[in-house]
């Protein structure tokens, strides 16, 4: 009992000290409150000083709650303060361009991180308004800045907000211009971080410039240049950005482009940080495009399109013939939109990540064309091939798809969007669908059939504890073939692959979220042209394999 009231002395005075230096009148009512509750509010206090959030490669993502483990105004000041320090140090010139999303807090942390990169004399260009991640991407590179910020948590609980970093041309290079940061940027700001003193000695300075529309004009306008002008244009297509950003701008893309302006889920259409009619604002998530299904079958729609609340990513679903709608996997519309650029004839560099379908290679291999696989995350994928060959298109399975990266260099669910309309309009001339052109590309590659087994866990040792497990244990077989390939990717990054001779797995912890994630892939031939027995006979594979992965891990 002396070590628990010891500990407890610790954190309440850590408390007390942090109560003295927070600027926000609220975070410090919010802990006065939870010190108030002790000792009964031990744990809660315990829990938010666990340690500070840490920027890494995503930069910052967590709750929103005072103390040093949330996300706050205390929390985003010290970080832009670091930041800037960084990019001095580093000698980068320019200024800093600031986006936000319509989170709880998105507005309050930018105009607070304008404030500290303005006091501490660097201009500050700060987004007219909640917008979608791409165009800030696509602004750091437009206006030549030094570096960019986009205050958003993305996908996440409606609790939790973020703080993301992008590097402009000068620090980044031409791969990173543009793009989220990579190490050692992310160690060099985190250090930097760590090295504020008091907050009430980080100077602030005045608010920054407020850009105009003509930003999101132009961001338009590059967007629709994306597809062909002359294509066909007749799609009916239904829409939703999930009560996030993205609506405004699609809709603006589609209008430029020509197209009918998209039908949009009414009660999902304006920016609300509560998310009120999803139980998680992920397109992937059970129940989330209900409402997009319902409009769709309404209105008789082609297809139908949803953003994530940051709309940086693009989920497509499709009306098939044997199972009504549905949504397409990421890796079914990567190598669509893959498979649309080449037969345009975009030469190039295509690229992907370990966890995606290995189809992509298998067309670029097919088709002379240079492929790279990375890591996950399109900080990785945008610097695919280390400047070999110019990169044209990157996706990751997570819904992520850059298709002009020249234009923004991160994923965009505005232009990928975009270019799924192009080939679905297209093929509407012939009678036919994207299910169609994915039947097309089985029967010529074979079915690569993939899926995922993921555990959302409250305690975090049960995913180390299924790393630890997998890699002590390796099965043998899997789906009574041997296992011929085990590759593990410590210390570079905890994944673990195993492969036999028509299937993968890939097993890691998501970087986002508290999730474990095993990615299945089998490759089923198509014998006589029979799509549909080889879809068939490739699904019930994987759910055996998802069941043998379960066990394996633990799960």
């Amino acid at each position: 009992m002396a070590a628990d009231t010891t500990d407890i002395d610790d954190i309440r005075e850590q408390a007390r000290r942090w109560l003295a230096d927070d600027p926000d009148p609220a975070s410090r009512d919010e802990l006065t409150a939870v010190l108030d509750g002790l000792p009964a509010s031990a744990p809660e206090l315990a829990d938010r000083f666990a340690g500070p959030l840490t920027f890494g490669t995503a930069g910052l993502r967590g709750p929103l709650r005072a103390g040093p483990n949330g996300m706050n105004l205390a929390v985003v000041t010290q970080a832009a303060a670091g930041l800037v320090t960084w990019l001095a140090a580093q000698g980068g010139t320019g200024p800093l361009v600031i986006g936000y999303d319509a989170r709880h807090g998105s507005r309050e942390f930018a105009e607070r991180t304008a404030q500290v990169a303005t006091g501490a004399g660097r201009p500050a260009l700060l987004l007219p308004r909640p917008l979608p991640t791409p165009v800030l991407a696509y602004a750091v590179r437009h206006l030549g800045g030094v570096a960019g910020v986009m205050v958003t948590a993305s996908h996440n609980p409606p609790q939790d907000n973020g703080y993301k970093v992008y590097l402009g041309a000068e620090l980044g290079g031409e791969l990173g211009a543009g793009a989220q940061i990579v190490p050692p940027a992310d160690a060099g700001i985190e250090a930097a971080i760590r090295s504020v003193g008091p907050l009430a000695q980080v100077p602030l300075g005045e608010p920054g410039q407020v850009l105009g529309d003509d930003l999101v004009a132009s961001y338009v306008e590059r967007a629709t240049a994306v597809i062909d002008p002359d294509g066909p244009r007749d799609l009916t297509v239904a829409y939703t950005p999930l009560h996030g950003v993205g609506a405004a701008v699609l809709t603006a893309a589609f209008a430029r482009a020509g197209f009918p302006t998209p039908g949009v889920v009414p009660d999902q259409a304006e920016p609300d940080p509560a998310f009120p009619t999803v139980s998680f604002p992920n397109p992937e998530e059970p129940g989330a495009v209900d409402r997009l299904i319902a409009l769709a079958d309404s209105t008789g729609a082609d297809l139908a399109i949803a953003n994530d609340p940051d709309a940086d990513r693009c989920a497509v679903v499709v009306r098939d013939d044997r199972d009504g709608w549905r949504m397409l996997r990421g890796d079914e519309v990567g190598v669509l939109l893959a498979d649309h650029l080449m037969r345009r004839g975009v030469t190039g560099l295509y690229a992907t990540t370990i966890v995606s379908s290995s189809l992509l290679r298998a067309m670029c291999a097919a088709r002379g064309l240079p492929y790279d696989e990375t890591l996950t995350g399109f900080k990785w994928i945008v610097r695919a091939g280390g400047g070999s060959a110019p990169l044209v298109f990157g996706y990751e399975e997570a819904l992520g798809y850059c298709v002009a990266p020249e234009h923004v260099r991160d994923k965009d669910g505005i232009t990928a969007a975009l270019t799924v309309a192009e080939l679905a309009a297209g093929l509407k001339t012939q009678g036919r669908t994207l299910t169609d052109r994915l039947d097309e590309l089985a029967a010529e590659f074979g079915v690569h059939h993939t899926d995922q087994l993921s555990a959302r866990v409250d305690d975090l040792r049960v995913i180390a504890d299924a790393m630890a497990r997998i890699r002590a244990d390796t099965p043998a077989t899997l789906l009574g073939q041997p296992v011929d390939s085990v590759r593990d990717l410590l210390p570079e990054s905890d994944v673990v692959i195993l492969r036999t001779a028509v299937a993968r797995v890939v097993i890691r912890p998501s970087g986002t979220e508290p999730k474990l994630k095993a990615y299945l892939e089998v490759v089923e031939p198509v014998v006589n042209g029979d799509v549909r027995t080889a879809r068939s006979s490739a699904a019930s594979a994987v759910a055996a394999l998802r069941g043998e992965i379960a066990a394996a891990l633990g799960l």
